[in-house]
């Protein structure tokens, strides 16, 4: 078995070594298989993969065995056998994922001498990783920690509510059982997953937690066409991504025509699911950016912060191991049903590409992010010239998707709306064109809906999305005091109809 690790090419758990002549980079390696997956360091083999073999194996096996114990803290006792190949001898190092972690050199010490495996390379640790390093050793989770200086008013109850209408009935004891509320000395506080998923200032708290959508002109992001920052709560910033990414998929049908023929022109079972996996699986400890959907003319790509937990791999997750970073946030999407059973997702992605006989998705760690490429079918170009006529696109999207919308776009759309909108939309257009403006409840009752959820996602979320209607509080979406009130181009279509 080791003897064939040397055909396969260097990677987050195989390195290859010539000998013991750079000491720290050795120690640099074993270290970050330690903190990350494990892995294996093979001495005795050329850069080209050619083995050489080592001198001296038995010297080299105890200098090597004294370097590790003097030089690495916590103490890390890996296995060390000396194996033959092709008539050389070869020192394999084996190292476990390690309960002691964070491992890190002595001489530098653990700020700066703790190191990750970031693919075939060693990446030092920032603060940030190091301390989840050693909240994953103690079994504590970043969202499930609490925030003490804040209390109930810190979080969106309305929108948990309307969330989890006819599912479950929203109170002190269910946001305890959801840890959206949490002990902290005697007390109930907000954890920080509540505060991520349906805090009333996320932002205040969590910088990054946002989401950033862009649609580029060609395959790299020298020109933006459209954008959409997103700052909904995260079970409704699904939809809202999706709705980004449809207004750019759009083959010239109307929207009815789009949905009886399933004309769209991306694949939005597997968007779906990398966008939820993105939002339940991000580092939100980590700073410095948010989660990014990127649309190029030929693939989608969405990045969220944070490497992969300890003791994963890209083929791990890929063949169902899962292991969950966010419990909180992970609880609450599953209650809410978008997902149906752990470690399903990735696989079940790969599964419909190949049925539908799409490129492989492609999913890579780079430095402190995960990005996942879900390459399209055919190229969707975006020339200057469809630019200047203001969109790519021939129809809003104006009608319900078939998962729940639970939350409005919030942005304004770029492109102009150039197809008849949806019967839904003209009767909301036409009740504001009388009584302008009006609140949720307001509309609910004079259309006689039972369900928020239905007018969220039949009236107000594709009307919002068009361009057709905007907030009285634009700053405040998630107000109880938020109304609507036809735009100027909603004015200009309720009158044409």
């Amino acid at each position: 078995m080791i003897a064939s690790l040397i055909d396969h090419p260097e990677s987050k758990t195989l390195e290859f070594k010539r000998d013991l002549s750079s000491p720290r980079l050795v120690l640099r390696s074993l270290v970050a298989f330690a903190n990350s997956a494990g892995g294996h360091l093979i001495l005795g083999v050329a850069d080209d993969r050619r083995i050489i073999g080592i001198d001296n194996p038995l010297d080299e096996e105890e200098r090597l065995s004294n370097l590790i114990a003097d030089s690495i803290s916590p103490r890390l006792v890996p296995s060390i056998e000396m194996i033959t190949v092709e008539g050389e001898t070869l020192l394999v190092v084996e190292v476990f994922l390690s309960g002691m972690r964070p491992h890190f050199l002595k001489s530098e010490g653990l700020q700066a001498g703790t190191y990750v495996r970031l693919g075939s390379t060693n990446r030092q640790a920032d603060p940030q990783l190091i301390a989840e390093l050693q909240r994953g050793v103690a079994g504590v989770s970043f969202d499930a920690l609490p925030m003490p200086d804040l209390t109930l008013d810190a979080l969106d109850l309305q929108s948990i509510r309307e969330d989890f209408e006819g599912r479950k009935t929203i109170e002190e004891r269910s946001l305890q059982s959801l840890r959206i509320l949490v002990k902290d000395q005697g007390r109930l506080v907000p954890s920080q997953g509540g505060v991520l998923l349906y805090g009333r200032d996320r932002r205040q708290y969590f910088d990054d937690a946002w989401i950033q959508c862009g649609r580029f002109m060609g395959d790299d992001k020298a020109d933006i066409f459209d954008h959409l920052d997103i700052h909904a709560p995260f079970p409704r910033a699904v939809e809202e991504i999706l709705l980004f990414l449809k207004k750019h998929a759009m083959r010239g049908a109307d929207f009815s025509e789009i949905r009886r023929k399933d004309l769209w022109s991306i694949p939005v079972r597997i968007l779906r699911e990398v966008v939820i996996n993105a939002l339940v699986h991000a580092d939100y400890s980590h700073r410095g950016s948010p989660i990014r959907v990127a649309f190029f003319d030929n693939r989608i790509e969405i990045e969220s912060p944070g490497l992969l937990l300890p003791g994963l791999t890209i083929e791990d997750i890929k063949q169902g191991v899962s292991q969950i970073r966010n419990p909180v946030i992970a609880r609450v999407f599953r209650e809410l049903e978008f997902v149906e059973q752990w470690g399903s997702g990735i696989p079940g992605i790969y599964r419909i590409a190949k049925d539908e006989n799409l490129p492989e998705p492609t999913i890579e760690e780079l430095a402190g992010r995960i990005r996942f490429t879900v390459h399209l079918a055919e190229i969707l170009p975006l020339t200057r010239e469809q630019s200047r006529k203001g969109g790519a696109q021939s129809a809003p999207v104006t009608a319900p998707v078939t998962a729940p919308v639970t939350a409005p776009v919030t942005a304004p759309v770029t492109a102009p709306v150039a197809a008849p909108v949806g019967a839904y939309v003209s009767k909301l257009l036409r009740l504001l064109g009388e009584r302008e403006p009006l609140g949720n409840e307001d509309i609910r009752l004079a259309f006689g809906l039972k369900s928020r959820r239905r007018l969220r996602e039949t009236y107000l979320a594709p009307a919002l999305s068009a361009g057709l209607i905007q907030y009285t509080l634009p700053d405040k979406p998630n107000s109880r005091l938020q109304k609507y009130r036809l735009t100027e181009k909603g004015s200009e279509m309720n009158a044409g109809g």
